[in-house]
């Protein structure tokens, strides 16, 4: 009792309970690092299974991994050949070389590269900064230039500046993207002496991320990385767009007397952005091997650059090693995908 009212009065009740929507809130939070931890077990047998086919296929290449020491002019006696596949394990049956291998990739341990004999995974770590780097400036570059297109274009649907869209995001997708990339290269590095045409950074000048020259490298590479994507994108958003304008919550918000701003940021793009959100993280990982191609065009070094030579060197556990980061890649931006899906529409679960 206090002050002759009871304790379990509804007074007392809502004070100590919380709200119910704490309480709702924590449950999703709950289901979410459930969810989380669900996805990245079952993701660890289907990496397995990747790496175990990747393995497999990378011995029955032409050559095997024996081809990076038997280039032009280079000689092997029998015996040389029989010491070098013992010192690789290459003399061992097929199913405990793979045993091998992950043993030591799970202690960190990714083999060396026949060509170099440089540790693999330290290969691939002084690469995969550069190509990260490309790839983020890339993103960047095509969700701040398609989304606001392509709701700009459905707002202002069959004007002219749709029009401009549309023809855009037909050209720059059909556009091969290596002719592009030359293009760029000799309009703004030749003719106008405006931007590098390649490499990172100026050799001998230490720079940092966001300095000039480290911007004016990047310029080029993401423009011509991110020309198909923001194409394909700026369509894609445009269309979603268009299908949540007709719907009947965006009536009753413009009958309410809300500003066309808050209508278009805080309603229609939340729920258009759901199945773009989709589009987006499954072609990441098509970015991100898009990157090869780029990265060859431009000297950019990278771990395309790196993967390119490794297959014409026949380096064949440095390509493993590039295929297994891949595969993670991939399973990552999918586990990223369903996890965005949640902050977007309240109304999936993940019980």
């Amino acid at each position: 009792m206090c002050g002759g009212i009871p304790a379990t009065h509804p007074v007392f009740r809502r004070v100590v309970e919380p709200s119910p929507s704490l309480h709702r809130q924590a449950k999703r939070e709950w289901h979410l690092s459930r969810y989380i931890t669900r996805r990245v077990i079952q993701a660890i047998p289907l990496l397995l299974v990747i790496s175990l086919v990747s393995f497999y296929v990378m011995r029955q290449a032409p050559g095997g991994p024996l081809a990076a020491y038997m280039g032009p002019g280079v000689r092997l006696t029998a015996e040389d050949i029989a010491r070098i596949k013992h010192n690789l394990g290459l003399d061992r049956p097929l199913p405990i070389q793979y045993l091998y291998w992950l043993w030591g990739v799970l202690k960190g341990d990714w083999g060396v590269s026949y060509r170099t004999t440089q540790p693999v995974l330290e290969m691939i770590m002084e690469r995969l900064p550069a190509t990260m780097e490309l790839m983020s400036a890339a993103l960047f570059m095509c969700l701040a230039i398609s989304i606001p297109l392509g709701v700009t274009s459905a707002i202002k649907r069959y004007s002219l500046f749709d029009y401009f869209v549309t023809t855009f995001s037909f050209v720059g997708y059909s556009i091969p993207v290596f002719w592009f990339g030359l293009m760029l290269i000799i309009i703004f590095a030749v003719k106008l002496g405006w931007l590098p045409a390649g490499s990172r950074s100026t050799p001998g000048l230490v720079t940092g991320f966001f300095s000039a020259d480290h911007v004016k490298h990047l310029l080029l590479p993401s423009s011509m990385l991110a020309l198909a994507f923001t194409a394909s994108w700026s369509r894609y958003m445009r269309s979603s767009t268009l299908e949540q304008i007709r719907q009947d919550y965006v009536r009753t918000a413009r009958a309410k007397g809300l500003a066309e701003r808050i209508v278009i940021m805080g309603h229609i793009m939340r729920n258009a952005m759901i199945p773009v959100v989709t589009i987006i993280t499954v072609q990441l990982p098509i970015l991100f091997s898009g990157t090869i191609l780029t990265e060859y065009v431009f000297a950019w070094p990278g771990m395309g650059s790196l993967l390119l030579r490794a297959l014409w060197n026949r380096d064949y556990a440095v390509v493993q090693g590039v295929l297994i980061i891949t595969a993670f890649l991939v399973v990552l931006f999918n586990l990223i995908a369903d996890i965005c899906y949640g902050f977007l529409d309240p109304r999936i679960s993940y019980d």
